[in-house]
C-alpha cells in the first residue's frame, strides 16, 4: 500500500480526500498546517504528497522547493484555486509533478495520482528484521526463526492489512512507545469514528498470530501511555 502524505487546511475537504484516498486503499496522513507536514516529512517516508499551496505556516509550494533541495523526488501534486499560468509556471518551477485546479473532481484527482506513480521510481517497502522475526511488506508474511534439534525451524503467519500495518509501525520505532492515539490517527481513518478500544482489540488479534510463532511478549503494553515493540531475543 502507498502511504500519502495530504496537506489541506479546509476541513470538508480534507476529510473528503482522505476518505477517498483511504477507499482506494491508500494510507493517508492529513495535516492543515505546512509546518507539521515538514515534521512528517522529516519523520516518516512517503510514496506521494498532495499539498494545498496557501495553508498556515509553510506554504505547499514552499514544502515542494524544501524537498527538492534536500535531494527528494518524492511526487507532489499541487493544489490550489490560483489559476494564472504565472501561478502554474511559479508551481512546476518549484519542483511539483503536477498541478490540480479547484474546484475538481474526485476521479481526476485519482487518475492524476495513479499518473504520478506511474512515473515515480518503483518503491519497494524494506523488510524488517528484529532477531529471528522477519516482516515482508510485500506479501504481508511473517517469519520466526528457531532452533531444532538438528535444523533451523521456521514458522509463518499471514498478517490482515490492518495487522500489517500495525506491526510494521511498531517494528520501525523499536523501544519506542507508540500511544494509542497516534495509532489511531495513522491507522484509522478518522470519519470512521472508531471504537474506543479498537487499537487494543487489534493488538490483541496480532499478538494471537504472534503467539502461534512463539513470540507473543514482542508487543509490549505501557499501561497508560501506549505500546513498545521489543526485538524478541534469538533462540540458543
Amino acid at each position: 500500500m502507498t502511504r500519502l502524505l495530504l496537506l489541506e487546511d479546509e476541513p470538508d475537504l480534507g476529510a473528503a480526500l482522505q476518505r477517498v484516498l483511504e477507499r482506494e486503499r491508500y494510507v493517508v496522513d492529513w495535516v492543515t498546517e505546512g509546518d507539521a507536514a515538514e515534521a512528517y516529512l522529516d519523520r516518516w517516508s512517503y510514496g506521494v504528497g498532495i499539498f494545498d499551496w496557501m495553508v498556515p505556516g509553510r506554504s505547499g509550494l514552499d514544502l515542494c522547493r524544501h524537498l527538492r533541495q534536500r535531494g527528494s523526488s518524492m511526487p507532489v501534486l499541487i493544489l490550489t484555486a490560483r489559476d494564472r499560468l504565472g501561478d502554474r509556471v511559479e508551481g512546476l518551477d518549484a519542483g511539483a509533478d503536477d498541478y490540480l485546479i479547484k474546484p475538481f473532481g474526485m476521479a481526476e484527482l485519482l487518475a492524476r495520482l495513479r499518473a504520478l506513480l506511474r512515473r515515480a521510481p518503483h518503491q519497494v517497502r524494506s523488510v524488517l528484521v528484529a532477531g529471528p522475526l522477519r516482516l515482508d511488506p510485500a506479501t504481508a508474511i511473517l517469519t520466526y526463526q528457531s532452533q531444532g534439534p538438528s535444523a533451523t525451524v521456521e514458522r509463518t503467519a499471514e498478517l490482515t492489512a490492518k495487522e500489517l500495518q500495525l506491526l510494521e509501525l511498531l517494528m520501525t520505532h523499536p523501544g519506542q512507545i507508540v500511544s494509542r492515539d497516534a495509532l489511531l490517527d495513522r491507522l484509522w481513518e478518522a470519519a470512521a469514528e472508531p471504537s474506543s478500544n479498537v487499537v487494543a482489540a487489534q493488538v490483541r488479534l496480532l499478538r494471537r498470530k504472534l503467539a502461534l510463532l512463539g513470540c507473543d511478549r514482542a508487543i509490549e503494553t505501557v499501561y497508560g501511555l501506549g505500546y513498545r515493540f521489543r526485538p524478541p531475543e534469538p533462540e540458543p
